[in-house]
């Protein structure tokens, strides 16, 4: 059964060649151009964390019809025949900017904008030079009862919010966090993006939690927006009140409050640590899963 499906599709991919010509492979090239500038463009939003859950759904969806599910396969194809509709709606906020800014700025400039290249990821090794920088000044804020929030940046890129502050791309030191979050200073109302080991950009502006119940009323807007960052990313949050210079962080929507510096540092290497390992590591089981199973199937006929 296998080498007769086999011969079928070998002779459709001679048919296909046999045909293929200039045009063809034109065609070919523009599709993987908006493929591949579509997905450079929500690479750093959130909404790049709605295109690998559309990717798993596809992928389901492959799995299901493999395995003859006939309920769960109906479900899907009645999601998939409007599919560019559900795109449309899920993305409309990124391709809309994208119109704008092809708009506004003319195609020169929208290419240079989608073809620059990000920085490569800091060596994981640097991370505890970060972390041990930013604990030495937020030990020096909480001692002094200055406000700040800083937000660590991990899975889900935040470039819709770091779009509402200040750039700054500066080494993360001790000092460097305790200019952005001096008293009066132009940036210090808002939160610092911590970015590949980097002091990304500050004065960035996050979306406050709905869940009341989760806020003490004695805690102020930088919790409240500490927590409603957390309930919308995986990022890490970390938060010094200017009334007692308690230390928090939040994480998942949950604060977690009066740490003491040697467990801020244990949290913050095991969260940032963490995800730079998990992440291949989780694509690796579900493949090594499919091909056992898909592998068994093909065994048992």
């Amino acid at each position: 059964m296998i080498s007769g499906i086999f011969s079928e599709y070998t002779l459709k991919l001679k048919n296909v060649l046999m045909s293929f010509g200039f045009t063809d492979l034109l065609d070919i090239c523009l599709v993987a151009f908006i493929i591949y500038q579509a997905i450079k463009l929500l690479r750093d939003t959130r909404a790049f964390q709605l295109l690998k859950g559309l990717i798993l759904v596809g992928l389901s969806f492959v799995l299901i019809k493999m395995l003859n599910m006939q309920a769960s396969e109906y479900i899907f194809k009645t999601l998939f025949s409007n599919l560019i509709l559900v795109l449309i709606i899920i993305f409309h906020p990124e391709i809309r900017h994208a119109l704008e800014v092809a708009g506004a700025n003319g195609f020169r400039n929208f290419a240079k904008r989608f073809f620059a290249k990000r920085r490569e990821n800091t060596d994981s090794q640097n991370v505890k030079e970060v972390v041990d920088e930013f604990v030495k000044a937020v030990v020096n804020m909480s001692e002094n009862k200055v406000g700040s929030l800083t937000v660590f940046e991990r899975q889900t890129l935040l470039g819709e919010i770091i779009k509402t502050g200040t750039v700054i791309d500066a080494a993360a030191t001790e000092q460097m966090f305790c200019n952005v979050f001096f008293p009066n200073s132009p940036l210090h109302d808002g939160a610092a993006i911590v970015r590949e080991g980097r002091v990304h950009a500050a004065g960035c502006i996050l979306p406050l939690t709905n869940n009341n119940n989760k806020v003490n009323k004695e805690l102020g807007t930088r919790h409240r927006a500490a927590i409603g960052m957390s309930e919308q990313s995986d990022a890490l949050l970390v938060i010094t009140s200017e009334e007692t210079g308690v230390i928090s962080i939040a994480e998942k929507g949950n604060l977690t409050r009066n740490l003491t510096p040697e467990e801020l540092t244990d949290k913050l290497m095991n969260a940032l640590t963490f995800t730079k390992k998990d992440s291949k590591g989780t694509v690796k089981s579900f493949i090594e899963f499919t091909k056992n199973r898909m592998g068994g199937m093909f065994d048992e006929k």
